[in-house]
Formats: C-alpha cells, structure tokens, sequence
C-alpha cells in the first residue's frame, strides 16, 4: 500500500504553524487537535520543520515553562524525513524506525499534501495482514 492511498481515506488536511508562533500557541494546537504534531512552514508553505509533543517535552525539561514563550524555530526540529506519494508503507515504517520519529510529511512537486504518523502506518499495515488472513482462509477452504 502507498502513501497516496492512505492519504485518499485519511485526508490531506496538516495543521500547520508559522516558524513565529509562540510555542504556547502551537502547544495549544496539539492539545484542541488531539494530536502529536505540528509541520511547521515558512515562505510559500515550504517545510521548514516539525514541532512535536516530544519536542515540547524536552524543551520545558531543559529551559523550563519560560521557554513556552519562545518562537516555535527555537525548539522545532529541523532536519525532518519526508517521503513522497509513492513510498510504501513498509519504507515509511523502516524510515520511522530508523529515524525514532512518529510523524512524516507528504511532500509532491514541492508543496506539503499530507501527514502520516506512526498510527497511519500501524492501521493500514494492520488492515492490510487482515486481508491476507482472509485471502489465505478462503484459498484453504476452497483448496
């Protein structure tokens, strides 16, 4: 299964935030989306990050509650992993693994289209044994 299929069901909406926004204001995003990351984008929508909920935890942990009033460019992570709508979701799975991320942008012809997390993958991963299972069950009863 590809990314463009899992984007057809999941959607293509990203929350985004500005590299200015306070960290306040972006950690306030993740807590009314109920979600775990924030793609953060500068000039013409391009990625220039990802702000996530491990990295809000590391940052009160080293600077303490004062750094929630910092620009989310202070904290984000800058050197993101993306993928394109053709990976697979075993490459996106191998790519999260090496990398201890749980969050990848989709991006086509430059612009960001969609955002898979780590749950994406385990679903569709899942959803996609469970058709072999079925596949296998009939082949055997009908053998």
């Amino acid at each position: 299964m590809q990314v463009a299929t899992i984007l057809k069901t999941k959607g293509r909406a990203v929350v985004t935030a500005r590299p200015e926004a306070l960290i306040s204001d972006v950690a306030v995003k993740l807590a009314a989306k109920r979600i775990g990351a924030v793609v953060i984008v500068g000039e013409a929508g391009k990625v220039v990050g990802i702000f996530s909920e491990r990295d809000l935890v590391r940052l009160i942990a080293d600077k303490g509650s004062a750094a929630l009033q910092s620009p989310v460019s202070e904290a984000m992570t800058r050197d993101i992993v993306t993928c394109d709508e053709d990976a697979t979701v075993d490459e996106m799975m191998g790519l999260m693994t090496a990398g201890h991320f749980r969050h990848l942008p989709v991006i086509s012809g430059g612009a960001l289209v969609g955002l898979i997390s780590i749950g994406d993958v385990v679903k569709y991963h899942l959803a996609d044994m469970a058709l072999e299972v079925t596949a296998m069950k009939n082949y055997l009863a009908t053998g």
